[in-house]
């Protein structure tokens, strides 16, 4: 009885810190900020993802990616142009990751899920 209570109050910590993950405020609402319309592909992917924007933004942008237990990795990026950067993930494990974006100069941030195969 008391390992059940254990797992299910470590399986509701777990739901309660996946389900906040990646959440954001957006302190501009009302207004539509470039990091809030991004084309993330190819979704899942094997040796590279691509962030497009819809406005030339990508050098005043802030990128983290983090594995889905909250580790923050270090990738290989490469600017395409104003409108798009690519990430290198080649080298990652399989699994489920964050890509945070953060607009520099505005601070809208957005969250987006992908999937390394």
């Amino acid at each position: 009885m008391n390992v059940t209570k254990t797992i299910f109050i470590v399986a509701a910590l777990i739901l309660s810190v996946a389900s906040s993950f990646g959440q954001t405020k957006d302190s501009s609402f009302g207004t539509t900020d470039p990091v809030k319309s991004v084309q993330v592909y190819p979704n899942p992917t094997s040796e590279f993802l691509n962030i497009k924007f819809e406005t030339p933004i990508a050098e005043k942008s802030v990128f983290k990616i983090h594995n889905i237990i909250g580790n923050e990795m270090t990738l290989e990026v490469e600017v395409v142009d104003a409108f798009e950067v690519r990430f290198k993930v080649k080298d990652l494990h399989e699994g489920y990751y964050i890509l945070a974006v953060q607009n520099s100069i505005t601070g809208a941030k957005s969250t987006y899920k992908f999937l390394k195969l």
